[in-house]
């Protein structure tokens, strides 16, 4: 054994040994209870730093204690290969997508190589290679079956930067979720997945969710968006048309006091008479969203409509915040019980009728400053006047139902899943068009549809697919006749809906392989940012309960537990005349290229955007991946934000170097005496603590930091500790053996070199986790007289480790002393005496 640490040498040395004896590599073990342990999968972008580590590392502590807990782990990695960034890449520096992909992938999987983590490498998938997509293409095809993918003609979220539809959910208030521009609405035709079959179920399944924390379940829900109302008829006056409407709020309907179309309602333009003034609107609703929408923005039609239920004449009003996403596009407007109609109705100066009021105002209205939307007692609302609102809502929903003028309904915000893609780098979508039989799906004997390579990308305009003669030529599947291939391509969303079920085959297997999917699945530990609690989770979810229809899958929800790791944040640096600057180029607060003074900025998550990045490769090449990992795990819980700090990263590499410095110093011995028994003592309690500790902080809630605190209060204890016979250092090397155990996980490349320095043999990897003695853990224990004036009043059991002014704290909570001090008398000493097994405290009044 080496004297100094060298933890370059010796990460280097064990991660050969570990990939040449397979270590991680998992073979199904039926005898063991499996875990599946997985972080969401990387896009092969070029380089990681130390926010994409401390997801991997957390996924490698939780799958390296569960191993050592006797679990037959499944732990693999991949990479999601498909996207724009690659294309991008491709049209800016003429470089193959495929090529730019597998490049960056061949770099990165170096990267995370060198932090030690212990993937499954023989599972490693690539969502860009055919043996992946072919089974895009499967599902696509056995969904176009069942009735679950169709084409429409649909207004479609457009980001010109990107030159594609977005789906609704990749909208992010108004913008590009990927390159941050203002997204557009344009008339397309595309393919959808129906998500919507299953609303009703997703959002159920959200009762499940036990594992997940509660805001990434409650943004599923809100996002699913169930509403329970009613549909009625609104007839135009002097017409045969009627608008039909839906509402949350039937307990309102003697309030609507005008309806509000949604400038893409068909009947719109219909009725609108200014039609100048309506394409304005039009241009207005199409820049907007949910989040956008304006709420005073509108005009009247010119026409009037007749409420159902109490014959009033209102007017009919198009209005930019009413979607024709939701509902049925169309809103009876309740100004006196919503907030956005109040304003609406307040900009157009509306008729605004209260129709509910609070149980304690009934007899003293006044005038509404603001739109009422609690409970409360209904008014001026016919034959339900006085009824609870709540009450009214069924009673109005039975009697819209019998007079015919409408019916109890439910809605969802959650709309299909647009996944028609006008980019190249992508899955093809299998489908032909003959002139003479129509769409037809690829058989699937002839799938996967291989996407050409090294094809003339050039950036705009639609589908570059679509100038790739080879590619769009194809034959009729029924007729045998000419056909042309349809040249959009899938969401790449589709690629990760589903790769944790591809996962559970070896990769030389079947992708279907239903006796290891029913076994390994579902995912019981999943990791990843919360910036995918919708997009990523809902379409998985989504997914899962396809296949499970499909007989691939027997489960329902494909991931038991989540945890949103938090971000690696790092304080941004900037130049008012160059920008973001990384550390290294304002050295000394001054810019390197112009000399200028540098501002700092916020403390920011790591982004290369912002050039605050820390990667990998400058940690481990100084410190080592052991000091990366440790750092990351003990800076804050995994679910919250850490800042970056230099010296916790310092603090990090010396503990690992005491721990080293121990042992070195102490070798010979402990080898010596590794096979004696050990006393009973401090530094036994003390290591039998750490075990219980170290194993609930891991086990309960994932809470590394508290873990490694244990840990690093054991090395002190250890350090502190002075042997002087035969089983002193047999307690040591107790103390030490433990705390390699317990530390592997975190630091596993250190743990196994000291773990063969000590004498023991195989890797430490494959060792059992430490058991705890509650016995031995309990804290020895003297006997507390406590005196008042030479009295004695009391005796109590204490912790023998309790120093004198804990004791004497511990001896004025004492009910008797308590009652002297309520009554305002001050001690005037306090007089401690020790004596073996006991002590004694006087206190003197």
């Amino acid at each position: 054994m080496e004297e100094k640490y060298n933890p370059i040498a010796i990460e280097k040395k064990w991660q050969e040994l570990w990939h040449e004896t397979g270590v991680d590599s998992i073979v199904r073990d039926d005898s063991k209870k499996k875990f599946y342990c997985l972080e969401m999968f990387p896009y092969p972008s070029g380089k990681i730093h130390m926010g994409h580590i401390r997801n991997y590392v957390i996924g490698d502590v939780i799958t390296r204690y569960k191993r050592m807990r006797g679990f037959n782990v499944l732990h693999p990695m991949g990479w999601d290969a498909f996207g724009l960034p690659a294309e991008n890449a491709a049209i800016l520096h003429g470089t193959p997508a495929s090529k730019w992909t597998l490049d960056n992938i061949d770099y990165m999987k170096k990267q995370i190589g060198k932090i030690g983590c212990s993937y499954d490498w023989s599972r490693e998938l690539t969502t860009c290679t055919p043996q992946y997509y072919k089974w895009n293409q499967w599902f696509f095809i056995k969904m176009l079956e069942r009735g679950l993918a169709y084409k429409k003609n649909s207004s479609v979220n457009w980001c010109g930067q990107c030159s594609t539809v977005l789906a609704n959910e990749q909208v992010i208030e108004d913008k590009c979720w990927r390159c941050d521009s203002v997204v557009s609405k344009k008339e397309l035709e595309q393919w959808f997945f129906k998500i919507t079959a299953y609303a009703e179920e997703l959002l159920a399944g959200c009762d499940t969710l036990t594992g997940w924390p509660d805001h990434v379940v409650a943004m599923q829900k809100n996002w699913i968006g169930k509403s329970l109302g009613a549909e009625l008829d609104f007839p135009v006056e002097n017409s045969d048309i009627k608008i039909r409407i839906f509402t949350t709020r039937p307990d309102t309907l003697f309030g609507a006091t005008f309806v509000c179309l949604s400038p893409a309602h068909p009947l719109a333009a219909f009725l609108t008479e200014d039609q100048e003034g309506l394409r304005r609107i039009r241009t207005e609703y199409d820049k907007q969203d949910a989040a956008t929408a304006q709420t005073t923005l509108g005009m009247f039609t010119g026409k009037y409509a007749v409420n159902p239920i109490n014959g009033e004449r209102i007017p009919i009003y198009v209005a930019t915040f009413v979607l024709m996403e939701y509902g049925t596009g169309a809103i009876m407007s309740v100004p006196a019980h919503d907030s956005r109609d109040f304003e609406f109705a307040t900009a157009h100066n509306l008729t605004i009728k209260q129709v509910i009021a609070p149980p304690e105002a009934v007899s003293e209205l006044k005038p509404l400053a603001e739109a009422y939307e609690g409970e409360g007692i209904l008014i001026e609302s016919g034959d339900f006047t006085g009824l609870p609102n709540k009450e009214a809502i069924v009673r109005i929903n039975e009697y819209i139902e019998n007079k015919g003028i409408g019916t109890a309904s439910v809605k969802y915000k959650l709309r299909d899943w647009g996944i028609s893609r006008q980019r190249y780098w992508g899955t093809p979508i299998p489908v032909v068009y003959c002139e003479n039989c129509g769409a037809l799906p690829v058989p699937l004997d002839e799938l996967p549809v291989i996407l050409p390579e090294n094809i003339e990308l050039k950036g705009m305009g639609g589908s570059p697919l679509a100038a790739v003669e080879g590619f769009v030529a194809a034959k009729c599947p029924k007729c045998n006749g000419p056909a042309r291939r349809d040249t959009d391509t899938m969401d790449t969303f589709v690629d990760s809906s589903w790769y944790f079920i591809r996962y559970c085959s070896k990769m030389n297997e079947d992708a279907l392989d239903k006796p290891n999917i029913e076994h390994f699945m579902p995912v019981d530990q999943y990791i990843g940012g919360v910036e995918h609690a919708v997009l990523h989770l809902l379409y998985s979810r989504f997914f899962t309960r396809v296949l499970r229809d499909l007989g691939i899958v027997a489960v329902e929800e494909p991931f038991t537990r989540l945890l949103t790791q938090g971000m690696v944040c790092k304080e941004t640096l900037k130049c008012p005349e160059h920008g973001w600057l990384f550390p290294e180029e304002a050295k000394g607060g001054k810019c390197s290229q112009c000399n200028g003074s540098v501002e700092r900025g916020r403390v920011e998550k790591m982004s290369k955007s912002k050039k605050n990045v820390v990667t990998p490769d400058e940690l481990t090449e100084r410190y080592g991946a052991d000091t990366a990992r440790v750092f990351s795990l003990f800076a804050a819980p995994p679910e919250k934000d850490i800042d970056w700090s230099d010296q916790g990263v310092e603090g990090a590499y010396r503990f690992l170097n005491r721990l080293w410095t121990l042992i070195y110093s102490n070798i010979e011995q402990l080898k010596t005496h590794r096979q004696k028994t050990h006393t009973t003592g401090p530094l036994i309690r003390k290591t039998h603590q750490t075990i219980n500790k170290v194993t609930q902080s891991v086990e309960r809630d994932y809470h590394f930091n508290t873990a490694i605190a244990a840990l690093m209060e054991l090395l002190n204890e250890a350090n502190s500790f002075r042997p002087s016979k035969d089983e002193d250092y047999a307690s040591l090397y107790f103390a030490v053996r433990s705390m390699l155990l317990l530390l592997s996980p975190f630091a596993p490349h250190i743990c196994e070199e000291l773990w063969q320095g000590i004498g023991e043999k195989g890797s430490i990897l494959l060792h059992s986790w430490p058991e705890w003695d509650e016995e031995a853990a309990k804290e020895e224990e003297i006997e507390l007289v406590i005196q008042i004036n030479g009295k004695v009043r009391a005796k109590e059991k204490v912790s023998a480790s309790l120093d004198d002014d804990n004791i004497r704290e511990f001896a004025l909570k004492n009910i008797k002393v308590m009652e002297l001090l309520a009554a305002g008398k001050q001690p005037r000493q306090k007089i401690l005496v020790k004596r073996p097994g006991s002590c004694i405290v006087n206190i003197v009044f």
